[in-house]
This record gives C-alpha cells, structure tokens and sequence, in this order.
C-alpha cells in the first residue's frame, strides 16, 4: 500500500498568505488615494489655465474688452463672437473665437464637475467663479474650508 501523499496547503500556509497580502494593501491604498487627489489637483490647475488662457485671448481680440459677466462668459468663450463680445454676428463683420470648445468641468470640492460660471463664491451648482475685479479673473468656487490635503492651500486660491 501506498503512503497517503498530501494535497493542499495547511491552515497555517493560508494564514501566512492572507497575513501579506494584508500588509501589501495597507501599503498601498493610502499611496493611491493620494496619487488620484494629486491627479485633481493638476486638473485644477490645469483647467484653470485654459480658462484663463481663453480669457487672455478673448481680451486681446476684443480690443481690451474681457468677457461681459458671469452670466455670458461661457458662450462668449466657446462660441464665435462680433467685435462688441455678442454672439450675433451681422452680415459683414468679422467673427472672432471660440477660444474653448467647452467649458472644462470643476474637478475637486463639493461642486465637482460643474461648469457653469457664477459671479459670487459659494453659489450652488456652479464650478468657477467669473469676477473682473478680482485679479485672476476665474477662479474654483470653493469655500475657504475645502484646501488640498497635500499642500494646505485653499483651492479658491490657485
């Protein structure tokens, strides 16, 4: 008669997998989440630039003129305009723009993936702030509150 050979792995070799296959995830979890905070954040600054690009471009076309306001900005930007900033263009004159094709959406805080453009910080359902006094022109509608857990800086801020 033949010994009885052994098949499977014995509870303590099981253990012993699960036990490292914890370890690996504990290690590596917390350094994927703060890869993809990063990742928003880029596109923060990013989506920031094109806007403000599309702005700068806007305004030197226009002869020094910035968009109108908040309630405009986003078809003054992404469709053609007339001399004046209208969206109606006459026989004759000259059409200017785009200058996006769309409004990107806002990519962190409690408006994320907003695209519309408001006047005030902390309007509902509106991703990017339009201001002409303020210096940066567009800026995140985020409260003070919400701040990148990486450097500390608000996010209206950048």
């Amino acid at each position: 008669m033949r010994p009885m050979s052994r098949r499977g792995f014995s509870l303590i070799e099981l253990v012993i997998v699960v036990v490292i296959i914890g370890i690996i995830a504990a290690i590596a979890i917390p350094r994927m989440s703060r890869g993809s905070q990063g990742a928003q954040e880029s596109a923060l600054v990013g989506n920031l630039a094109v806007l403000r690009n599309a702005v700068d471009m806007f305004t030197n076309e226009h002869g020094g003129t910035k968009p109108t306001d908040a309630s405009s900005i986003a078809n003054q930007l992404t469709k053609e305009t007339n001399v004046s900033g209208s969206t109606t263009i006459g026989a004759g004159e000259i059409a200017y723009g785009p200058y996006l094709r769309d409004v990107p959406p806002l990519p962190v805080g409690a408006n994320q993936g907003q695209t519309a453009f408001g006047a005030t910080l902390g309007t509902a359902s509106v991703g990017w702030i339009y201001d002409t006094s303020h210096a940066k022109l567009v800026y995140a509608n985020c409260p003070d509150a919400e701040v990148s857990p990486q450097t500390g800086k608000k996010y209206n801020t950048y």
